[in-house]
């Protein structure tokens, strides 16, 4: 009776441990990904499909791209999402922690430039205009419609923009002032784009720029207007007539982290069932072949930037740059 009571337990305790191993074997692993609010949407969609078949936990912050960066080569994050190319300093700042990273572009965005449903006297606005409202020395300067042209209401204009940690904001500072993070300061800003929506939809008097997705899907509480001539629209943005303010968008992952069998499969999900996805959500999708080439990149682990420096990342250049083609660079 011993015995088989002896044996009754170690056949329990056996079950236990057995079971023990295998709540830790499905126990959730988490996937961290910070970074651009621009780019949030197209990775919040992908990252929701990808847990209804996959036992992995994904965590988005929305820090801005400068923000993003700073967590991920400190090694806090394994994914960033990034509405620009990282900067020199950024690459530094990898380097000196040992942050190997894969560059990945994923879709083309563009800056849509907008002002109240209710303002009557703007349509169009060439970029000389934007640059005398936004550059530094128009602090305390330009505060007026009026001044920008006579025609326009002697009011008060309000700005509101991205953050300082923005890709967005830096993009749209060099493509429009000539230099990123160049800016006047008395602006409400926010990494929140859409903190923004809601700041130039309750005020008759302001302008404001942010992603076109997030003024593609509020279209009935602004008005977009366009830049020298042309409207922000997916078709403008991918045929690249909405210059300049068209870019690419990307995720940059960590190459030790790349290795992992959870943020693997979630990228290779990302660049490719997470395709349709893009256009979904507001966004301009790459053309089939540059989105092969980002695959062979990711799937080699190429290491580095080949965007980094290539000054505005004009949309409908990213085939021709991962494809090693100089004139895939500028203009």
């Amino acid at each position: 009776m011993r015995n088989v009571l002896r044996v009754s337990l170690l056949v329990l305790f056996s079950v236990c441990v057995i079971g023990v191993g295998a709540c830790k074997r499905q126990k959730k692993s988490q996937i961290r990904i910070d970074g651009s609010s621009t780019v949030f949407p197209i990775t919040e969609a992908v990252a929701e499909e990808f847990q209804k078949k996959n036992r992995s936990r994904v965590t988005i912050g929305i820090s801005g791209t400068g923000g993003g960066f700073k967590k991920f080569c400190s090694k806090e994050a394994a994914i960033v999402q990034a509405s620009r190319p990282i900067t020199s300093m950024e690459i530094e700042i990898c380097r000196k922690n040992q942050v190997e990273y894969i560059e990945l572009p994923i879709a083309y965005d563009g800056i849509a430039v907008v002002v109240h449903p209710t303002n009557n006297w703007v349509s169009d606005i060439s970029i000389d205009e934007l640059k005398k409202i936004w550059e530094p020395a128009a602090q305390n300067k330009i505060t007026k419609w009026n001044q920008i042209r006579p025609e326009w209401p002697n009011q008060k204009i309000n700005l509101f923009g991205p953050g300082v940690d923005s890709g967005t904001y830096d993009y749209f500072t060099e493509a429009v002032v000539g230099k990123a993070h160049a800016s006047r300061g008395d602006v409400t800003s926010s990494e929140d784009d859409n903190v923004l929506v809601q700041g130039v939809a309750m005020d008759k008097y302001a302008l404001g720029f942010f992603g076109l997705a997030y003024y593609s899907e509020n279209k009935e509480k602004l008005k977009g207007l366009s830049v020298a001539g042309v409207l922000p629209s997916f078709d403008t943005v991918s045929d690249g007539k909405y210059r300049p303010l068209s870019r690419a968008i990307f995720i940059y992952v960590n190459k030790k982290d790349a290795g992992a069998a959870d943020v693997k499969a979630f990228v290779q999900f990302y660049l490719k069932e997470g395709i349709p996805l893009i256009q979904e959500v507001g966004y301009v999708p790459l053309s089939d072949k540059a989105y092969e080439l980002v695959r062979i990149r990711f799937d080699q682990q190429v290491i580095g930037s080949i965007f980094s420096g290539s000054g505005i990342n004009q949309s409908g250049k990213v085939e021709k740059i991962l494809s090693g083609d100089p004139h895939g660079f500028g203009g």
